[in-house]
């Protein structure tokens, strides 16, 4: 979710600080251990052939990418790889101006996004990571503006739940639960959607959706073009690397 969008609505209350994530990048002094999640499968180890196959650099992919499509599915541990990957995902949001993004924005199938609602790398209070997080629970309903990373430029009113219970795995691999509400509850839905292969203009009413038609043409045409060129992979190549991805770590 891009900032500009949470700065318009700065009145709005941050909610509560229940899914912090302290520290969120350890040191290089301080050894790391995988932390669990509960295991859908009785072996749920990452084998270690396939673990150096997941990408150490990452960018942010733009609308209509296929991955932003792609529901996610939801992680079986956490371990080092998984906490540089989280790590550059707070450097792209930060250097986008953004104050939330999903795994599958840059081009990952996992099911997990970060959050800062202040948007300022300086506040590490506010830097939360949500791993395979569950909704419940919304109450009252709230229109505000909205934009993304992954649609830059293009923005529009959603109406979302005002209050939100949200459960997820931090990155020592603990259970955390909070009552979300205003900016904070909206950006956590926001991304979740994300991780649900759905995005903010999915959401806009049909004269809010035909403002922002152009905008997206021009996404569509710029995507065709990279595809045309080989720079972007066919659908069939990008869901056979998703394949592979989740067989590593889902």
């Amino acid at each position: 979710m891009r900032r500009i969008a949470a700065e318009r609505r700065a009145s709005v209350a941050l909610g509560p600080p229940g899914v912090n994530v302290t520290p969120l990048r350890e040191t290089s002094e301080k050894p790391y251990t995988e932390a669990p999640l509960p295991p859908s499968s009785p072996n749920f180890n990452l084998p270690p052939n396939l673990a150096s196959e997941v990408p150490l650099q990452l960018k942010i992919v733009h609308y209509p990418h296929p991955v932003l499509r792609h529901v996610s599915r939801p992680l079986k541990r956490v371990d080092a790889e998984l906490r540089d990957m989280i790590s550059q995902m707070f450097d792209l949001m930060y250097e986008h101006e953004g104050v939330g993004l999903a795994a599958n924005q840059v081009d990952l199938p996992y099911r997990v996004f970060i959050a800062n609602v202040t948007g300022d790398p300086d506040v590490k209070d506010a830097e939360a990571v949500f791993i395979n997080p569950v909704l419940s629970g919304g109450k009252g309903q709230a229109e505000g503006e909205e934009g993304c990373l992954s649609i830059p430029g293009v923005y529009g009113p959603v109406v979302r739940k005002e209050k939100i219970h949200v459960t997820a795995y931090n990155l020592a691999g603990e259970e955390v639960s909070a009552e979300l509400d205003g900016l904070f509850a909206r950006v956590v839905q926001h991304e979740t959607d994300h991780l649900d292969g759905r995005l903010f203009i999915d959401r806009l009413t049909a004269a809010h959706a035909a403002d922002v038609r152009d905008a997206l043409e021009e996404f569509e045409i710029a995507f065709d073009s990279q595809r045309g060129t080989g720079e972007i992979p066919s659908d069939e190549a990008i869901a056979q690397r998703l394949r592979d991805l989740e067989s590593v770590r889902t």
